[in-house]
């Protein structure tokens, strides 16, 4: 079965589908490793990880469809990307929807932004009209080759217009033939249930750091989402910021060991050389050598080396 259909399958069943936000391929393989069915990119986490720049429509299209064909060709589950603003008007994102879909991703959110766009729980945000949000979404479901491929129209209406705006934006953009409705920054239980009530397609919800308040969108336990009627949950600020907290704590620890001349040996804060060896699957590697190459490859490969020692 294709990852597309595969998404589909996810968000016609039961249970809510969770999707931890990656920015390269270890973390999008510490999510499958740990069960996830499917994971989403988080644009920010891309711009500020694999660029260094904000999150404020720097990274180009061809810098996002690189590292989504890179991270999607890396792991079995299904990947959603984040595609900003479609990177132009409705001609521009006809294209760019196949550009994404030949990266390997199974659907891409959309948002309603002007461009330059910005992070979400950012203050400074500005909409395009809704007619042009509309042409957008049909220019995406129109551009698409595959029809499970996933259009999820972002909707930042809410911290612009309050939730009547994002109500109706929802349903326009449902009308136009959106897959998903993402209404960001959501204030709490009541948008949410008016949002679900609204469209008769998934909404998604984004839930930041997942393990971590933070002044926007409160944190509301998945299973109460389930109940409110959220058929998809992306974590996107979860797995960048416990990725930055442990390296600064790993590199004050590497400064105190340089400012005193203490040995510190912490396995608890690191993974080993093993560790990584597995995550990344060096044993298929090994294993296709052992297949693949000549008797005498493999010695002056492995057995020379063990001769030396």
């Amino acid at each position: 079965m294709k990852k597309t259909a595969r998404m589909r399958q996810l968000l016609a069943g039961e249970e809510v589908v969770v999707s931890p936000g990656v920015y390269d391929g270890y973390s999008l393989r510490l999510a499958q490793r740990a069960g996830f069915h499917t994971a989403s990119t988080s644009g920010a986490g891309i711009a500020n990880a694999r660029l260094g720049v904000q999150d404020t429509g720097m990274m180009s299209l061809h810098e996002n469809v690189d590292a989504c064909r890179a991270m999607a060709a890396s792991v079995d589950i299904p990947l959603m990307a984040d595609a900003d603003t479609g990177y132009g008007n409705a001609v521009t994102v006809f294209g760019v929807v196949r550009m994404f879909e030949d990266a390997g991703v199974v659907g891409i959110n959309i948002e309603d932004q002007e461009f330059p766009k910005r992070c979400g729980h950012m203050k400074g945000k500005e909409l395009i009209h809704p007619r042009e949000m509309a042409k957008k979404i049909e220019a995406a479901v129109k551009g698409r080759r595959d029809p499970d491929f996933i259009i999820n129209a972002r909707t930042d209406g809410i911290a612009v217009e309050g939730i009547e705006g994002a109500v109706e934006r929802a349903k326009i953009y449902a009308a136009a033939g959106a897959d998903m409705i993402f209404p960001d920054t959501v204030r709490g239980e009541d948008d949410i249930k008016r949002l679900v009530d609204a469209v008769d397609i998934p909404i998604s919800i984004n839930i930041g750091f997942g393990i971590r308040s933070r002044p926007t969108t409160p944190l509301i336990p998945v299973k109460r989402l389930k109940e409110l009627g959220v058929k998809r949950v992306s974590v996107p600020r979860m797995l960048p910021a416990a990725a930055l907290k442990a390296m600064e704590n790993a590199l004050a620890l590497l400064r105190h060991t340089l400012e005193t001349g203490e040995v510190v040996d912490r396995p608890d804060l690191l993974f080993s050389i093993d560790d990584i060896k597995t995550l990344m699957d060096y044993e298929t590697l090994e294993r296709l050598e052992e297949e693949l190459l000549l008797p005498e490859q493999l010695f002056r490969k492995y057995q020379a080396e063990k001769a030396r020692i």
